[in-house]
């Protein structure tokens, strides 16, 4: 919940000519919905996609204060990010809501990114396996194997949320490694080991490159340090 359309199209203005020509990765920006049209503007014939970062199920009606899949398409989203830990924690997102979400996305044609996470209580009653393979079965639930191909996995651990602590890369690691697993025993191994999985949880500059050399982490979701366009661009560009 950061930035006006002016700040966001400023950040954009600043942000583009940091990545430019930059193609190993997918780019994603997802602003406030308040911004999203003024995002997408000044992100025009760039390399940069962009994403919402929420939406509700149904296609239309009396549901005041929600966004569904087409107002999204209609500024020109093509990710939306569903079930993100303050979604979950703050507003009741319930793993049911999540897997409504996930459908809704995949048939209106725009890439989710299903996040899911522990807390710290479940981590030191050694409950994390227990929980990424309750949500991921949730959020996997009536989702056909060629459509795992449409969307994206973000482990993010809640205790990592905003708390500046940052899960190790041997802890995000094997917690991507539960996750495979899970999206394995729903859509097999092809499926599986083309699924992306992020990680997400106070991703630094400093510690991005660490995290993102691990072979099981495909990606970062970034929270506060994208808010600025250099800080954001030295995480997109690690290792170069």
């Amino acid at each position: 919940m950061c930035k006006t359309p002016a700040q966001a199209s400023d950040f954009v203005r600043a942000f583009l000519p940091l990545v430019a020509g930059h193609t190993r990765d997918e780019i994603v920006l997802c602003p406030a919905f308040v911004d999203l049209a003024a995002v997408a503007d000044a992100l025009h014939g760039s390399n940069v996609k962009l994403g919402a970062q929420n939406m509700y199920w149904e296609k239309e009606g009396a549901y005041t204060g929600e966004i569904c899949p087409s107002m999204l398409l209609a500024v020109d989203c093509s990710h939306v990010i569903i079930g993100h830990s303050e979604r979950r924690q703050f507003f009741g997102d319930t793993d049911e809501a999540v897997n409504k979400k996930l459908k809704a996305a995949i048939a209106a044609g725009l890439t989710a990114i299903v996040c899911v996470g522990e807390f710290l209580e479940h981590r030191e009653a050694g409950q994390t396996d227990a929980v990424l393979e309750r949500q991921c079965s949730a959020a996997f639930s009536g989702i056909s194997s060629p459509d795992a191909a449409r969307f994206t996995i973000a482990y993010e651990p809640v205790w990592a949320i905003g708390t500046g602590k940052t899960a190790t890369p041997e802890i995000a690691s094997d917690a991507h490694r539960v996750i495979r697993k899970q999206a394995e025993k729903v859509f097999g191994l092809a499926a599986a080991s083309n699924l992306r999985i992020l990680y997400g949880g106070s991703v630094k500059p400093e510690k991005s490159a660490a995290l993102l050399a691990q072979p099981e982490i495909d990606g970062a979701l970034v929270g506060g340090a994208s808010l600025d366009a250099t800080s954001f661009a030295s995480i997109v560009k690690y290792g170069l």
